[in-house]
């Protein structure tokens, strides 16, 4: 039985632990932090986590059982529900056929991956700060800065230890990696919107809620307490400004109104003083592997900024990728390793670059009369088409058996038919328009 030390106790390496141990790997996690489960405390650097069908494909195809365990625990979100400056609420349905994507909490997830873990009696070793990977000798070799088990050896190592991974960085002395990072101007703060008394959601449960403002805007999404977390996402010039209570207040009942009275003065001056204010990172490399020693995935390899609700759904459907290759492949390390660094870039590029563009689209489009037309045409081709024709967020969100770079494809295409349609539309507006102010000068 080989043996794996997979570096990161999170969603992805839990996962990852959970799928080689159901393949008969002798698995071992070690993580850099706590154990989060002793802590009451919750992670305020959080973004709620939207499940949708490329991690549920991914958790259904590593235990069904538990899959549909944590599937009754989320809250289905069927669109977005646009609050305009003006109180009114819009509906922006993501599907034509109703499909959903789900909310739900990211603590909440850790957690019931980490017990389903060692249900499994795979060992958890926390506090474990990971120091050098050698790669030289026949297997590797791992050093911890820790008294217990400071030097572990194993037939391969699982980097699955985030944005800053130690791993990628011991990686990239035996491999000539590729690598670009970017700080996105943009900063967020978590806020919150409690449940009413007794216990009901103060908005529809069923939709994530955006505030968009051009270059700022608050998000919320539905838990299953009642409550709704919200994100205040606005560029770091403009965050760093509201640090005064009345300039804090004044602005957040100018451009929000109605979220003021649902989270509460007093939340949201706590949330400005006390919360920590995240920063967001967009991460690309290549390779991921090492021969058959090491095998980068999830954010140690593609961190994303999370507008696209596709950085854990992407991490999981890593994780289905290499245990289909491990499938195919008969467990050979080396051959499925490199045939994951050789198909899987590509769709992580485009998947990257996807989360970048949809922050424009989340912030400012959805208001936009032209995005609006257009968003309608898409769905009108879809009923009329089928499968010939399907919206990009459709086949992002809603079909993993598209990869991510078929579906940019697919759009680049579509997108040449839609602008066309578009223009033929707006001029037959613009002609009827005419041709009625004609005929009441006329008149």
């Amino acid at each position: 039985m080989s043996s794996v030390a997979v570096i990161g106790a999170g969603l992805v390496g839990c996962l990852a632990a959970l799928g080689l141990s159901n393949r008969g790997y002798d698995v071992t996690i070690y993580e850099l932090r706590d154990d989060p489960r002793k802590s009451h405390n919750k992670n305020l650097r959080s973004i709620n986590l939207a499940v949708s069908d490329r991690g549920i494909n991914a958790l259904r195809y590593v235990d069904p059982t538990f899959a549909a365990k944590i599937l009754s625990k989320v809250i289905p979100m069927s669109g977005r529900m646009i609050h305009k400056y003006n109180g009114e609420l819009e509906s922006q349905q993501y599907d034509l056929h109703g499909k959903s994507i789900n909310s739900i909490d990211r603590s909440f997830l850790n957690e019931e991956l980490l017990n389903e873990v060692e249900s499994k009696g795979i060992s958890v070793n926390f506090n474990h700060k990971l120091s050098s990977v050698n790669l030289d000798s026949a297997k590797p070799l791992l050093r911890f800065e820790t008294l217990t088990s400071p030097v572990v050896n194993v037939d391969f190592v699982i980097g699955a230890d985030g944005s800053f991974s130690k791993v990628r960085q011991e990686l990239q002395k035996f491999v000539r990696m590729d690598y670009s990072q970017e700080y996105i101007d943009c900063a967020y703060l978590e806020l919150s919107i409690p449940a009413d008394e007794e216990g009901k959601f103060l908005l529809d449960k069923n939709h994530l809620h955006i505030w968009p403002r051009s270059s700022f805007m608050l998000i919320a999404l539905p838990n299953i307490d009642g409550s709704f977390t919200s994100t205040f996402f606005a560029p770091w010039e403009l965050i760093e400004s509201l640090n005064e209570d009345s300039k804090i207040l004044e602005f957040f009942q100018k451009e929000f109104p109605d979220s003021v009275k649902l989270i509460g003065k007093e939340s949201l001056l706590h949330a400005f003083h006390h919360h920590p204010k995240g920063k967001l990172l967009s991460l690309k490399c290549n390779k991921y592997n090492y021969e058959d020693k090491v095998l980068i995935i999830g954010d140690a390899a593609h961190s994303m900024v999370p507008f696209y609700g596709q950085g854990m759904n992407c991490g999981f459907e890593d994780v289905f990728v290499l245990l289909e290759l491990l499938e195919k492949n008969s467990d050979h390390l080396k051959k499925s390793f490199d045939e994951y660094t050789r198909t899987r870039h590509e769709d992580l590029l485009a998947i990257v670059d996807l989360a970048i563009g949809n922050y424009k689209e989340m912030s400012h489009k959805v208001n936009s009369k032209i995005f609006l037309i257009k968003k309608k045409i898409d769905f009108l081709l879809t009923y009329f088409l089928k499968d010939k024709w399907l919206p990009l967020y459709t086949m992002v969100s809603f079909r993993s058996d598209i990869k991510y770079s078929k579906a940019v494809a697919t759009v680049k295409k579509q997108e040449k038919v839609l602008n066309f349609i578009q223009v033929i539309v707006l001029l037959s507006a613009a002609f009827g328009s005419f041709k009625i102010a004609k005929l009441f000068r006329k008149n």
